[in-house]
């Protein structure tokens, strides 16, 4: 992604605006809305609502329990998103329907010049407004929670960190969790020592190298450990495989390469 000053720009169509003080106020993400990097609007379908009591859903055809919200009031609401940023911008619900957000989508709508996200409520939306109106559907797992709220702020928190000025050092996306497919390896500060044990002696010795050969053998050990869904040893390069046996990291049933 290139280097500029950006205004990456959220829109957000949520039943409950009030929840999204929770990434405009505080931490990394507040900074970034506060200092102008990063900016969102939030837009609230019972507004749309044509009754007193602010309707925006209805009982579901075909019967079964909870309540659809509907889809004139939907796009109503996105309607107003679209005005207030950029009508080109890519529409993304979520839902546990969607594409599973990763590292890489993170990325990738990172390089987009901004976002509109439907946060849903209820069972769902009517299935007319996502297939007219909604460019991607994104899923933050394999549960269900209560709204689309708490989602819609896990993606946006994802993409900003890939936003340049927004992480204090640049490599900090770089070097996360998932970026190459591998879960992060083990971190360490002060105190050396902490409860009889130290701080490996590779972090203490000042070869980049061998620290950054270290940290790629447990980031590899690790994922094959907790996650073999993400890595099997079939899929691992000679090159790692060796990085492994270098760093007595090597699986109890796979021993020395000969």
């Amino acid at each position: 992604m290139p280097d500029r000053d950006l205004l990456y720009r959220f829109a957000v169509v949520t039943l409950f605006p009030e929840m999204f003080a929770a990434i405009q106020q505080w931490g990394i993400t507040g900074r970034a809305f506060q200092n102008g990097t990063c900016q969102l609007t939030l837009h609230d379908p019972r507004e749309e609502a044509t009754d007193r009591h602010g309707t925006v859903d209805d009982r579901p055809y075909g019967g079964g329990p909870g309540m659809v919200m509907t889809a004139p009031i939907l796009s109503a609401a996105l309607a107003k998103a679209k005005a207030a940023v950029d009508s080109n911008m890519p529409v993304i619900a979520v839902t546990p329907q969607g594409q599973k957000l990763d590292a890489k989508l993170a990325q990738k709508l990172a390089e987009k010049p901004g976002l509109i996200v439907v946060a849903g409520r209820y069972e769902g939306m009517d299935e007319r407004f996502i297939e007219q109106e909604v460019d991607l559907e994104v899923s933050i797992g394999d549960f269900v929670v209560s709204g689309g709220e708490l989602p819609a702020m896990l993606l946006m928190d994802a993409v900003m960190r890939w936003l340049p000025g927004v992480l204090g050092h640049p490599e900090s996306a770089v070097e996360d969790s998932f970026t190459e497919g591998l879960l992060d390896c083990p971190h360490y500060t002060r105190p050396e020592a902490y409860q009889g044990q130290a701080v490996p002696e590779v972090l203490l010795s000042g070869d980049h190298g061998a620290i950054a050969q270290w940290r790629r053998a447990q980031a590899l050990r690790r994922t094959l450990d907790r996650r073999p869904d993400l890595l099997s040893w079939e899929s691992i390069s000679p090159e790692d495989r060796l990085l492994l046996e270098k760093w007595d990291l090597l699986p109890a049933d796979r021993g020395r390469q000969s």
